[in-house]
């Protein structure tokens, strides 16, 4: 990571940049998006990047926002650092850390469990999408209103 790019992590307070920046896991029902549905997109909090849909959130009971499919690609890592062997789940354009994937989530929303750490996201609500710059992304919001 470049030391310019570092400047900009300096407005993240000491959970974001630990979860970012450290692979740190915030403790359960404790993250602000855990119990939170409303209408619009997540993305990293360190660089804007759009990663999840809020309509692929769905509630896990795990106490981390879950989601079932990622907006864009995420890079996918093995992780050991616990007793069982998981798959770590990290931006695409600034590698921050954002949680992990697993294969137990419903088989009706394709079976994936995206649990991510609510301070590695921030939450773009649909109604200010076209104003920060985000209008490509108001389809994958729009998927869930298909019915």
């Amino acid at each position: 990571m470049s030391k310019e790019y570092k400047k900009d992590l300096t407005d993240l307070n000491d959970e974001e940049y630990q979860v970012t920046q450290h692979a740190a896991t915030e403790s359960p029902f404790s993250g602000k998006y855990d119990d939170f549905y409303k209408k619009g997109i997540y993305v990293d909090i360190t660089s804007g990047e759009p990663l999840f849909s809020s309509a692929k959130k769905y509630d896990a009971g795990c106490g981390w926002p879950s989601f079932s499919e990622p907006i864009a690609k995420l890079k996918q890592k093995r992780d050991t650092r616990l007793s069982r062997e998981r798959t770590e789940v990290r931006s695409e354009s600034a590698d921050s850390h954002l949680g992990h994937v697993f294969t137990d989530g419903p088989e009706e929303l394709g079976g994936l469990r995206y649990c991510i750490n609510s301070a590695a996201l921030k939450f773009i609500p649909y109604d200010e999408m076209d104003q920060k710059g985000y209008s490509d992304y108001k389809k994958y919001v729009d998927e869930g209103d298909a019915d």
